[in-house]
């Protein structure tokens, strides 16, 4: 199952919450290590999101300009 940056932040909100409402230092202390774990997994999904739009539109520069360069030279 592929988790996508909102499933993540969704969680790191979720965490902030509980953090916010803990009356005990080390529940608050735990909540909000969690809501620094979920916001880093966050930011990595839309990192590799971006990663893979930017490879993907490399790929279709490369096929269009090695297409192109075909067609001039028949």
């Amino acid at each position: 199952m592929v988790q996508t940056f909102e499933f993540y932040k969704e969680r790191a909100e979720e965490a902030a919450q509980r953090a916010e409402d803990a009356t005990l230092e080390n529940v608050k202390t735990r909540e909000l290590r969690a809501q620094k774990s979920w916001m880093t997994l966050a930011n990595q999904a839309r990192r590799t999101v971006e990663a893979r739009e930017k490879a993907e539109a490399t790929r279709i520069a490369k096929r269009e300009a090695e297409a192109a360069e075909a067609a001039a030279s028949e």
